[in-house]
């Protein structure tokens, strides 16, 4: 017996799967590959899909999936490390974003409700693509990518009192006032509903479950929580979205959340396929091709839109304007909270016809312009930062006094204030080195300044805030910051401000190791590398392997693994290293030929320091280097000697050495 819903099935994995593979060569987002498969297969595409009602019933199901495991990562940890960003920066760029988008509508002639729902979808970016290119791109724990993570928390919050509220918008002037009281009225019971069973009805059932130590019931007792409070919030004549919501976040307050969510997102993988496809089903091809200049136009009046007001709000927030333009550009376009808050407002009349096929067009647009928009915006906010500005834009609102400018010698200078700079930071203070501290995120720097440190607020890719470190004077710059744009940068400011200046650079991934060293850094700490060595030799420990075996080991495969990404040889960093603590004299080499007739000599026959005043201070020999050799040592044919003197005596000496080896020939 042939089930017609079972081949829609069938039709859709399989161009979804081509569509995939073919997306993820060309680098763009598995969703608007869902929504073109939904294009291809849907009414207005090939018309493969027959059983359309039962797709939608299918991606119904997708959305209360998305939004349970939105309410299980939802955390209140997360949102107070960042509330100032969540709060004040969420709720100014939806709320201006609204605020721009329903004065448009409205100028155009669209009604109070349908202006107020079009700034609802606007306002919405996609947290989804934005945090996964975020991710792909080692940004999460910048300053942009903090602060768009705040701003994206704050937008999947807000989606719940928006589809609240959408009820109330299509029918605005009837009874406005008996409906808000019974809205909020619904609100307090869902707070009390959520702090019941948060607290004592679900942990003290999933505890009884779990003792079961039985998987299929744990799943099962997950999905029935899930869907049975989506039903009781239907039944109250609220969004079975809500209800996922609300039951996530009731889980979410249990020990029990991460198992939860780890059993229900290939469930919901799958689910949200459908959603998104069916959104694809929905859009028009022949509105598109019939008005394609007028749906570009709108989409790129949005992106711009959406950019210079999240850009704006960064820069209130009091960020730099690189951070500002690169936060701005990535939440410029509509996101997938949007598309379910237009299924919303279809099923009560507030977008119909062309608006709602305009709205499908734009969203799919921006969404497959993300990052293609992403990759651009590093160096567009390059470009623009080295315009002739002024400077309190460009370096961020922070006032910054004359007295804090730093005045010391010799110092250490700390790009980045995470945890790699705090610990930094911790060894200098014990060291009793001077040192003084970068860092974009102004909480941080207000919060570390009330407590002594030495530290300011400034965008280390701008000339003007290093040389207020003092960077010329500087022994060591150590960056340690999470934008590998921003950290080529400074490595090359750094670089051309002080030649002489040892660089210091932590990097996530070991292909950033040869961009850096080709723009000047001494030493490139990779990440990724030093947590698998130190992954290996705690399971060697473990395995009781000797600390002297150990210590080789780890040496070796440092060695090898850097040196595959580096030019360099070994040597290059013990060179560093005596330059580093001997910065006001010379260091140069000599190499010992096979024919010379030094071979066989001791350095006290040799006696480099007597006749020319230099001082022999290691031999690299084959792959070893032999520090502080002792007079005794003979040299032998392709030693290595590094002496340490004034330029005068090296040459002096590197001439005479010559010449005895020229005679020897």
């Amino acid at each position: 017996m042939e089930i017609p819903l079972l081949t829609d099935i069938v039709i859709i994995f399989g161009i979804a799967i081509a569509v995939l593979f073919i997306f993820h060569r060309l680098r763009l987002p598995a969703i608007v590959g869902f929504l073109l498969t939904g294009i291809v297969a849907g009414p207005y595409g090939l018309g493969l899909i027959n059983a359309v009602h039962e797709v939608e019933i299918i991606a119904e199901i997708g959305v209360v999936l998305l939004l349970f495991t939105i309410g299980i990562e939802f955390s209140l940890e997360r949102v107070l490390q960042i509330k100032k960003t969540v709060l004040l920066g969420g709720s100014l760029q939806v709320f201006l974003t609204f605020l721009a988008t329903f004065f448009i509508a409205s100028h155009f002639g669209q009604t109070l409700g349908v202006a107020v729902f079009i700034g609802f979808l606007v306002a919405l970016s996609s947290t989804v693509i934005v945090l996964k290119l975020i991710q792909e791109r080692g940004e999460v724990d910048s300053p942009h990518g903090r602060t768009t993570l705040g701003i994206l928390i704050f937008q999947d919050i807000i989606v719940v009192p928006m589809l609240l509220i959408t009820p109330i918008l299509a029918g605005i002037t009837d009874n406005l006032g008996e409906s808000i009281i019974i809205l909020l009225a619904k609100g307090v019971g869902l707070i009390l509903l959520v702090i019941i069973s948060a607290r004592w009805i679900v942990p003290h059932v999933l505890y009884q479950i779990t003792k079961t130590r039985n998987p299929e019931l744990f799943l099962l007792s997950v999905i029935v929580i899930c869907l049975g409070i989506a039903w009781l919030t239907s039944k109250a004549g609220l969004s079975l979205a809500l209800g996922a919501f609300l039951a996530g976040l009731i889980i979410s307050e249990s020990e029990y959340s991460h198992q939860a969510l780890g059993n229900i997102l290939p469930f919901r993988d799958v689910f949200t396929t459908f959603f998104f496809v069916s959104i694809g089903m929905m859009l028009d091809i022949g509105f598109l091709f019939k008005e394609p200049l007028f749906i570009v136009l709108i989409g790129i009046t949005v992106l711009f839109l959406k950019a210079i007001i999240a850009g704006t709000v960064t820069i209130l927030l009091g960020f730099s304007l690189r951070t500002a333009i690169l936060v701005g550009l990535g939440l410029s376009q509509i996101g997938e909270f949007s598309f379910i808050l237009s299924r919303a407002g279809l099923e009560h009349g507030l977008l119909a016809g062309n608006i709602y096929q305009t709205f499908l067009a734009v969203s799919v647009l921006s969404m497959a312009a993300t990052p293609f928009i992403m990759i651009v915006a590093p160096r567009l906010a390059d470009f623009i930062t080295r315009l002739p500005l002024p400077q309190r834009l460009i370096s961020g609102f922070l006032p910054v006094t004359e007295t804090e400018i730093v005045d010391k010698k010799d110092h250490l200078i700390i790009i980045g204030y995470g945890v790699n700079g705090k610990n930094v930071a911790r060894a200098a203070r014990v060291a009793g080195i001077p040192y003084t501290i970068i860092e974009m995120n102004p909480e941080t720097v207000m919060c570390e300044r009330a407590k002594g440190e030495s530290i300011f607020y400034g965008d280390a890719t701008h000339e003007g805030v290093l040389q207020h470190t003092n960077i010329k004077e500087a022994r060591i710059v150590v960056v340690a910051i999470n934008d590998p744009t921003a950290t080529r940068r400074i490595v090359e400011l750094a670089r051309r401000l002080n030649p002489k200046v040892h660089l210091i650079v932590r990097t996530r991934y070991l292909q950033e190791m040869k961009p850096l060293y080709e723009l000047g850094a001494d030493e490139v700490i990779p990440e990724e590398f030093e947590t698998s060595v130190e992954i290996f030799t705690r399971v060697l420990t473990k395995y009781l392997i000797p600390r002297d075996e150990i210590e080789r080991l780890v040496h070796e495969v440092r060695a090898d693994g850097y040196e595959m990404f580096r030019s360099l040889s070994r040597t290059s960093a013990s060179i560093s290293d005596l330059k580093l603590q001997l910065h006001e004299v010379n260091i140069s080499t000599f190499k010992i030929p096979p024919d010379s007739p030094l071979i066989g000599k001791t350095l006290a026959q040799i006696d480099l320091r007597k006749r020319y005043g230099v001082s022999v201070v290691a031999i690299r020999r084959d792959s070893q280097i032999l520090s502080n050799p002792g007079a005794d040592m003979r040299l032998q044919a392709n030693d290595v000697l590094f002496v340490l003197g004034s330029w005068e005596q090296i040459a002096e000496a590197f001439n005479t050495i010559s010449s005895a080896n020229q005679r020897n020939k």
